[in-house]
């Protein structure tokens, strides 16, 4: 159940993209938040905390399953925001504020940097956690056919994204390029220890990037340290993978420099306008994408038939015409109920591309 899928139909894997609603309107739905109050009136412990995100995550791996998802996450349940949540397993970093998290809507307890950062004794892992969610997927009574044919990926912000929503205590942090660096270091060492875990398939999300592309040579040096990490994991018999995300805004001008990263699969948002897809499908890309075709944060459902013909358009241009088919972003902006039918909705999209290609006027 670790190791990443086999290409699905069409070419394409069905992949979540990270996030899932962290509760409800369905019974059995609300008990992390009802968890959250009793805490805070004194009436449940830490204990109880890590038994609610327990719960929680297996439902989100659960509902994935259900929707068809081949390529799943835990749900990135455990954890107030993806920042804090990253940040908040090092000592070396205190919380101080709240911030909006980019373009989200949503808000992040904003970290800051105090020097170089060590693993909280406390704080698990993101090896821990991906192993718990391993075990819920394994857990699942699904036929051996699906069963061969899913796999968990690990999901967590990169370095730049993380300097760039982050303050330095000290002068000397003040830069960005400055925390970005202790960021990557620490990342590194995560991704070293996911591989060991059995992780094949790594997703570092690095949104930030599109909001200030400048910054452009600060993302590429946080990511050559983790594709070392890569590198020596791989020279050690773990055929791990990095898949470098963006979303929430149009990666359009950036693609060219993003596709002749050394990384192995690219995710991209589909969602925001169409001069991406436009410059993909004109300059083509040497690696695996992740096609975010449908709208993680929009309550609104596609059109299959219209998502479906893009995604051929799109994967006639990848190299090797193997990619990924998802969410624009993480889906914990929608209400639970939607969420689970955009992700029903990537199985339907999938059909309609592999059936098109079967069709007389494809042989």
């Amino acid at each position: 159940m670790k190791s990443a899928p086999a290409t699905g139909p069409a070419g394409l894997i069905l992949a979540s993209a990270g996030s899932y609603p962290r509760s409800g309107e369905a019974p059995g739905q609300q008990v992390l938040p009802q968890t959250i109050t009793l805490i805070r009136k004194g009436e449940r412990t830490a204990a109880d905390l890590d038994d609610a995100e327990n719960t929680v995550t297996s439902q989100a791996i659960t509902e994935q399953a259900r929707a068809g998802m081949e390529l799943l996450t835990d749900g990135l349940v455990r954890g107030r925001d993806p920042v804090s949540h990253i940040a908040g397993k090092y000592e070396g970093v205190v919380f101080r504020h709240s911030r909006p998290f980019l373009s989200s809507g949503r808000t992040y307890r904003q970290p800051v940097v105090q020097g170089k950062l060590q693993r909280r004794p406390t704080a698990p892992s993101l090896a821990q956690e991906f192993r718990y969610a391993c075990n819920s997927l394994g857990l699942l009574q699904i036929s051996d056919e699906r069963s061969g044919r899913m796999g968990m990926k690990p999901v967590f912000l990169g370095p730049y994204t993380l300097a760039y929503c982050s303050e330095g205590e000290s002068p000397a942090l003040e830069k960005t390029e400055a925390r970005a660096r202790i960021f990557a270091e620490a990342l590194a060492g995560e991704i070293a220890e996911l591989a060991e875990a059995g992780a094949t398939l790594i997703q570092v999300d690095e949104p930030a990037i599109l909001e200030r592309p400048e910054d452009w040579l600060i993302l590429a040096e946080g990511i050559f340290r983790l594709l070392g990490a890569r590198d020596a994991a791989r020279k050690a018999g773990k055929p791990v993978q990095l898949a470098l995300y963006t979303y929430y805004g149009d990666a359009t001008p950036l693609f060219e420099q993003l596709i002749r990263l050394p990384v192995d699969a690219l995710g991209l948002d589909f969602s925001n306008n169409g001069s991406l897809a436009e410059r993909v499908a004109t300059a083509g890309s040497p690696m695996p994408l992740a096609l975010g075709l449908v709208d993680g944060r929009s309550a609104e459902l596609e059109d299959p038939a219209a998502a479906a013909r893009l995604a051929e358009r799109l994967l006639a241009k990848i190299e090797d015409g193997r990619g990924f088919l998802g969410p624009s972003c993480g889906l914990e902006h929608l209400p639970r109920a939607r969420a689970f039918e955009k992700l029903g909705l990537l199985a339907k999209i999938r059909g309609r591309v592999a059936g098109s290609r079967e069709s007389p006027a494809h042989t």
